[in-house]
């Protein structure tokens, strides 16, 4: 058995239950538990009730303090073969220190998505204009990008991601690792006990609303579509599920209107064997959606934007219309509210996408291939990407530099 040992850096403790980012991370620590790595999940944020019980998982939990040099007496303590660096954030924080303190250990980077292409998108909705490239172009792109080289694998959660860094920013391929979420196929004797079309209603969607393109989605459905399509089907009700509601989004629950807000969802997988459809018209966001994956698991088309699709079925059909115009939006999720053999087909689409494009045992292997290629070529790999090793020099100036006059100035205060 190896006796390897993996940190993981958190920008957040992972709360599967609450967002798909949650999910992911389980799954990358299951990728590294296989390999009987001793794993230590370490963050400088707060436990909330919905983080996960990493302990009953066989994963450590350490407390970090930022600017602080008693992560430097951890980490060279700890001497982890393996660095994995949740969100560019906590790179930028830890990296150098990883860097100066444990110069061996490989450095991964789990991007979730590309924070600089949601945040242009954001942009570009709040100025009422089309997304174009000068929207990517912003200062969150150089930090994020800045990132990406300085570390020795960046994951990638979408193909079109993947697409856009090599297309736009010319980042080398050997630096950067396709892995969507990684799941189990969807076995015969599961679909056959899902409820039926007959035994479904209503529409759904979920979505953790500290992320700002779900309250947007909600909003853009409570006033444009829901609307349209409660015209034409006045007794179903729209159910909208996410953790951490906040007034503003409490505030859109309507009774009379038959939509509700429902607040977090102890289990999605019931919540979505419920419905008949799910709902996910997001106008924003980057990454793959989580409420996708959780609706073709549970066997439920859904009605999508562009953006809510991006990534997720490369060739492959669907699970359901796909569209940004309102009145076509509301106009599928009608007629497939209505239609059986319509929704049934969809339904199998979604099935067929989960199998085909995010298998665990397929992107394993490759995931273990490319690691295991560059540990036993980790100083030709990095003289490889000479453009990450002249943005560590500078990092280690600067972010050192100034990390230790914050550090300096918290012992004074």
């Amino acid at each position: 058995m190896s006796s390897k040992k993996l940190l993981i850096i958190g920008s957040v403790w992972p709360e599967p239950r609450s967002s798909a980012a949650g999910s992911r991370m389980l799954q990358l620590i299951q990728l590294f538990k296989e390999e009987h790595y001793h794993i230590i999940f370490a963050s400088s944020c707060g436990k909330t009730e919905n983080s996960a019980n990493l302990l009953g998982i066989g994963v450590e939990s350490k407390f970090i303090e930022l600017n602080s040099s008693s992560f430097d007496d951890f980490i060279k303590e700890l001497s982890p073969d393996v660095v994995m660096f949740d969100r560019f954030m906590t790179e930028e924080q830890f990296g150098w220190r990883v860097s100066e303190q444990v110069p061996d250990a490989l450095k991964i980077l789990d991007t979730e998505d590309l924070h600089f292409l949601r945040k242009g998108r954001i942009v570009a909705k709040k100025e009422q204009q089309d997304f174009d490239d000068s929207y990517l172009y912003n200062e969150i792109a150089k930090r994020e990008i800045a990132s990406i080289y300085r570390c020795d694998l960046s994951l990638i959660i979408s193909e079109f991601e993947m697409e856009l860094l090599q297309s736009k920013f010319s980042i080398p391929k050997h630096i950067l690792l396709y892995l969507p979420f990684l799941l189990d196929g969807i076995k015969n004797v599961d679909v056959q006990q899902l409820p039926s079309f007959t035994n479904r209603q209503h529409f759904v969607t979920i979505g953790n609303f500290i992320h700002e393109p779900n309250f947007q989605a909600v909003l853009y459905l409570k006033t444009t579509i829901w609307p349209l399509i409660k015209k034409q089907l006045p007794k179903a009700e729209m159910h909208v599920y996410g953790a951490y509601s906040s007034q503003k989004v409490q505030q859109l629950n309507q009774e009379k209107e038959r939509f509700f807000i429902k607040g977090f969802a102890e289990d999605v997988n019931i919540v979505m064997q419920k419905a008949r459809l799910c709902l996910a018209p997001l106008l924003t966001g980057a990454g793959l959606k989580g409420k996708l994956i959780d609706a073709m698991q549970n066997g439920t088309p859904c009605v999508m934007s562009e953006i809510a699709a991006e990534g997720m079925f490369g060739n492959m059909p669907a699970n359901g219309p796909i569209t940004n115009d309102a009145l076509a939006f509301a106009e599928f999720a009608v007629r497939l509210y209505q239609n059986e053999e319509e929704w049934k087909q969809f339904q199998v689409n979604g099935f067929s996408a989960v199998k085909e494009r995010f298998s665990y045992v397929d992107f394993k292997s490759e995931f273990w291939n490319s690691l295991d290629n560059i540990i036993s070529n980790l100083q030709a790999h990095r003289n490889s990407n000479f453009t990450g090793i002249m943005l560590q020099h500078h990092a280690l100036q600067s972010t050192k530099f100034m990390s230790r006059w914050i550090e300096l100035k918290n012992k004074k205060d």
